[in-house]
Formats: C-alpha cells, structure tokens, sequence
C-alpha cells in the first residue's frame, strides 16, 4: 500500500518522527516546533556575533546558526560558544558548513550541530552537464562515503546533531545530470548522504529540502517523507524554510505559505524564516506560524460575508472532522490529484473565472460605512475628477463584494460587484450594456431561488461544519457543473484548510468543475498574524491548484483593530500597519497570488537573508534595487549577498546581482555570468543597463 506525505488530510495531526537530541533541545518526536535564525555578523567578529546571537535568543531563537565558511571561521566558534556560555546563554549553536568539509569537522567538536548541503559539500557545481554510467555515478557516490564518513564519525563520537541541507538552487551537477532541476533530485541528493550516515550508526539527523520557489519546497518535503518511510519506514526530523524568501511583507507572505503548508499537514519539526532583515525580526513571523499549532490555539475564522446572509451565529462550529470520504493520508489515501506536483484543477469559465483565467481577487468592502471613488484607490483603482477617468494599477481588484448596498457613481469598466440577492434584485440588469452587479448565494439557497443572474452566481459552501457528511450537501448536484455558478468554498471549522481540501476532492471524485474562489476571514488580532493566516490557508490550497480566486476579510474585531492602527500610525513606520484594512488585504491577496505563481502582478525579488559571508549592505542594496525596479512586472531578480548563494541559489530568476568580492558585484542574465568584477558603486546602474539590453525595461509611469 503506497504510503502519502501526512498523517492526515482532514485533521490536524503531526507527523512521528525521530527524536534529536541538539545540546540539551529535543527536536522531532512530537516535541515542539522550535525556532530558529542564523547571524548576519562575521564570524571572526566574535563579540558581534554574540551580541547579535543574544539579540536573536531574547527574541524567542531556540537555535542560532552561524556561518562557517573556512577553518579559521570553524575555530573561532569556540570563542563564541564561551562568551555566550560565561554570559549565561545555552542556546545550542549550529555551524553552517559550505564547500569545506575540514572546517565541517573542526566545528562538529565544538558546537551542537552542522548543517552540511550534500550539493556541494563533495559534489561541485560548475553548470556542467556531465552523462555517467551507472557504474560511473556509484563511483561518485564512493567518492562522497570516504569525504563524507569522518564527520559522520566525529559527531556520532561529540554527541553533534547534523543537518543535511538540500537546497533547490545549489544541486550538484551530478545530481543535476540525471535528475534534472527537481523537487526529486533535491530528495535524492539528501538521500545520499542520510544512506551513508545510517551504514555508520548514526541518527541524529535533521533534513531539509529549501527552495524560493514554495511549489517546489512543498513538493520537495513531501517526495521526501514518501522516500523516507518508504525506504527505511521511519522519518527524521524536518527543518522548514523558503530560501532566500526576501523582505517586507512579500518575504513574509512567500516564507508562510511555503511553510505554513506543509505544518497544516502536520509537517514541520523547526522551523526558520529567511528575511532579508535583521535575524532577530525573523523570529516573531517563527513564532506566529508555530503558535497555531500549539494545544487550543486552533482558532475557528469567522466569515464575513455569510452571516449577514442567513442571520446565523457561523462561530459556533467547532473542529470536529468527520472521516474522510477518501482515506485517511498515510494509511494508504488514493487521492484525486497528485501532491507532488503542481496541476492546477480543471475547471471551466464562468465570465473571467476559471479554465485558463488568472485567479480573480475580490475586495471585500462591506464594513465601509460609506463607499466612495476615493475608497477604490485601496483596492487599485484611482479616480480623475478633472478628466472624469479612472486608472488601474498591477494590483487592482476584478471583484468587490459590498453586501447589501449599491454605489452612486459610475464603476471603472473592468470593476464588478457582488452583492446579496435582494440587492441584486433592485439593480439595473445592466449599466451601459453591461452587467455590472452579481448576486452571492448561501449554499441550498441559490436551488431554491426563483430568480438567478444569467451569466454568473456565486454560491457559498462553509465545508463540513458541525459535522456534516457529504451527504448534507444533497445540493451540490443542483450546482453540478451549471454554467453561472462559481463556488465559493470556506469553512468555519478550526481546521478549515482540510475541510475546504476535503470538499474540493469531493468535488474532483464527482467530475464538478465549477470554478472555485477561496473565501478566508482572519480572527487574529495584528497585521502580522493575518498575514501568517491567510498565507497558510490560502496558499496550502493554491499550491496544489485548488483555487481560481481569493477573498479576504476580517473578522469585525480584527478589522477595527486593522483600522485602528492605519489612523494611529500615517509615518510609515510600520510598512503593514501603515495601510487601511481594505489596501492592506488587497495587497496580500496580490502577494499571496504571486508568492504561489498563480498570477503574477509585480516584480519579484529573490533575496538571501544574509550571514557573515556576504560581501555587501544586503538590506541596503535590497531596498537600493526594488526602488528602481518594482514597476518591472514579471520581472524576478535576485539579490544574493555572496556565491554561496549566487548562481545556484537564485533558481529560476531572470536577473541576478551577486557579490564576487568586496566591493564587487557581478551581475548574471539567468544562470549566465554577463558583467564581472563590477564595482558596487556603479552596480545598480548596470544592473538597469542589463535589463534595458535583453529587453526587460521599461521606464516609470
């Protein structure tokens, strides 16, 4: 019987794994999800490590990593290990080994746990595509037993945990050769060496599959669990993260949905958040993904848009799943749709939704008390009372649901509204030619109406609430495949991710291709905490093609907290807090959109978080770059702060700015080297050059 990636796929459940003993912190085996960072200080700066490393401890770190380029860095891990030691600090270290397995060895006597990346500890990675015989690639994997075994020996010998880091970017060319750029060739690279590490008697091991890309960081962890348990029948301990995920509330909304997915399925052993900020701003975005998961933190979200509808109290469900109608994840589920690799559900059109359409994003306007032109610049659209004209940006929304009012003044030509059913009613069936308003039904309610618009019903389904079978939803073959009705999918459950999966397999099993936009509501209380929640619940279903739009909302109390903070705060102090509640979920919902690739809105940056190797102000030339570059739509460049992780690490990004040494940039054309040696005065400006010769640039509006 195949075994899946979860314990289960309708519940909340943690997946077993081995436990690790990491200095006195135990990891995996149901033990909490810990924390982590990694400094950003040189490592021969030993009292800046240290202070930076108690910052990051007194913010909540459980575990510090730090940067071990060569053996002079490994040594003076040493000096760092005792000063935090003398001042009372027992926070466990972990030395981030790259390239140089003595100083790997050095470090393994002195602190509580390596990270090594099996693709390029032995393996190297030139971007040579090299053809091996089988006998030729067991030779290679000889090689890396004898390279390898001694630090094996060594930590079993020191009690020194060891993290085998894949990363998506930095596969070796080996690897690369006969598995190509994929989510399984990341699995087999660590494969290689947990074998090698599992001949010698030695299991505390921790595994990682990173990647900026959350679709195959998702993938990747999962075909890993599969490969894990069907190989050995046992897991190790996960470390979760989306590499070089970047800064601000992009970084945020890409390390959440990345991770949040797979701790929804019970994944997820430690976790750390890779921001190009600070370490120390790392870890409350830790600390607010895990808190979920903690006992009774599951909160039940509370759907704007519904009560209003029925008058019912939606609140009241409690998290009580029912059986799965498709089997039960690891004990054998034969799911509709593969988790290990991205298709998105087949679907056909109702109007822009669905088939092959973007995902639509609908505002969700209904807690305005007054709706104005001047209200729809927060969601994209900007008004010309001289001119009598509106303009739309990248991030306008298709959709905004006003509930039960209708607007006095004319609507941008793409804008449309969704509204109840009796206000639907009492409008014009169309302005200027054109439909304008739709009616948002409550589940049994749209069979039941004797009046429907012609060309588009939305339908809200709250999934498996109070314990209801897919045998309460006898009305789902009324909305079979109707061709104006797009489901609107939630669920009031506490785990509403899995409910909303479940009625989404059911309507797979079932052969209904309505189209489906996610309805989710945050109950949380900071901007911070929203962010987390709807990338989570959102993304988790997007990143397995289950989704053709988004609404957003809040719950009330959330909303005028949100709103609160947006009038308490106008300097722009706090980049999420400085937005109404409107443009602030409009803006996540593009985020989320593009974070996932499903709908790409903005230019994307690919940034590394920064450590002690890197040879420029990354936060600096970060924010130096997106300020000349954020109108570049579609446009991905990455930001690497050393060749670490320069050309591997940067995936699939069009551009790249790398450090090549100090003061130094050199800049690549994808995977290509273009300019060399460039100074980092001049750099930007070059970078701009390249983008203007391969056609990339455009100018500023």
């Amino acid at each position: 019987m195949m075994h899946l990636y979860t314990p289960s796929l309708t519940d909340y459940k943690r997946l077993a794994t081995r436990e690790v003993k990491i200095g006195d912190l135990l990891l995996g085996n149901f033990n909490p999800i810990r924390v982590q960072t990694m400094t950003t200080t040189d490592t021969m700066d030993t009292l800046g490590t240290v202070e930076q490393s108690i910052r990051c401890i007194e913010a909540g770190a459980e575990l510090v990593r730090i940067t071990a380029p060569s053996k002079k860095e490994a040594e003076n891990l040493q000096n760092i290990k005792d000063e935090l030691r003398k001042r009372g600090y027992n926070t466990p270290l972990v030395a981030d080994i790259h390239f140089t397995p003595n100083a790997a060895e050095i470090a393994a006597r002195i602190v509580e746990k390596v990270r090594v990346n099996p693709g390029n500890y032995v393996d190297k990675k030139k971007f040579e595509q090299i053809e091996y015989t089988d006998a030729e690639y067991l030779e290679e994997i000889d090689r890396i037993r004898e390279r390898f075994t001694p630090l094996v020996k060594i930590c079993k010998e020191h009690g020194t945990a060891m993290r085998i880091g894949t990363n998506h970017g930095s596969l070796s060319d080996r690897i690369m050769s006969r598995y190509g750029d994929t989510a399984i060739g990341m699995v087999e690279s660590a494969m290689e060496f947990l074998r090698i590490a599992r001949a010698e008697s030695f299991h505390n091991i921790v595994l990682s599959m990173k990647s900026s890309n959350p679709q195959v960081m998702v993938q990747a962890y999962r075909l890993l669990i599969q490969h894990m348990d069907g190989e050995f029948n046992e897991c190790y301990p996960l470390h979760l993260g989306v590499t070089e995920a970047g800064d601000g509330e992009d970084g945020r909304v890409k390390s959440a949905a990345g991770i949040g997915t797979l701790l929804e399925d019970g994944i997820g052993d430690t976790i750390r958040v890779s921001l190009t900020e600070d370490p120390e701003f790392e870890i409350p975005v830790c600390r607010d993904l895990v808190k979920r998961y903690s006992v009774g933190s599951r909160q039940t979200t509370v759907k704007s848009i519904v009560p209003a509808m029925n008058g019912n109290n939606l609140n009241s469900g409690d998290s009580g799943v029912v059986a799965s109608p498709f089997g039960g994840g690891r004990e054998g589920a034969s799911l509709p749709y593969s988790p290990f690799q991205y298709k998105r559900r087949e679907t056909f059109e109702v109007g822009n939704i669905g088939s092959k359409h973007v995902p639509v994003v609908i505002a969700d306007l209904s807690k305005l008390k007054n709706i104005t032109p001047k209200d729809l610049e927060q969601v994209g659209y900007k008004y010309d009372a001289d001119t009598d004209k509106w303009s739309i940006g990248d991030m306008a929304a298709d959709y905004i649901f006003t509930a039960n009012r209708k607007l006095n003044f004319d609507l941008p030509g793409t804008l449309k509204v969704i509204v109840y059913p009796e206000i639907w009613k009492e409008t014009n069936a169309t302005i200027a030619g054109e439909q304008k308003y739709y009616p948002i039904f409550m589940d049994s309610g749209y069979a039941e109406a004797e009046e429907k618009n012609d060309q588009l019903n939305f339908v809200m389904i709250d999934c498996y609430n109070d314990e209801e079978t897919i045998n309460d939803y006898t009305y789902l073959d009324q909305l079979a495949n109707d061709p104006t009705v797009v489901l609107c999918l939630s669920s009031t459950n506490k785990n509403a991710m899995q409910s909303v999966r479940r009625m989404f397999v059911e309507l797979m099993n079932r052969s209904i291709k309505n189209p489906v936009v996610l309805i989710t509501d945050s109950n949380w209380s900071t901007a911070d905490e929203h962010l987390i929640h709807y990338s989570t619940e959102c993304g988790a279903l997007l990143l397995d093609g289950m989704g053709d739009g988004i609404c957003l909302g809040m719950s009330a109390g959330s909303y005028e907290m949100q709103a609160a903070s947006y009038s308490q705060n106008t300097s722009g102090r706090n980049y999420l807090s400085n937005q109404s509640p409107e443009q602030f979920i409009n803006n996540t919902a593009f985020s989320l959109l593009q974070a996932t690739r499903t709908r790409i809105s903005k230019t994307e940056y690919i940034s590394c978080p920064s450590c002690g190797r890197t040879l420029f102000d990354l936060q600096e030339t970060t924010a130096k770059i997106r300020a000349v570059t954020n109108h570049l739509k579609g446009v991905k460049i990455a930001i690497m702060g050393c060749i670490v992780n320069g050309p591997g690490e940067m995936a699939d990004a069009d551009f790249g700015y790398v450090g090549s040494g100090p003061g130094k940039i050199t800049l690549y054309k994808g995977k290509e080297v273009v300019k060399r040696s460039v100074d980092s005065e001049v750099a930007v400006d070059e970078l701009i050059n390249l983008l203007k010769e391969n056609e990339a640039w455009v100018e500023p509006a």
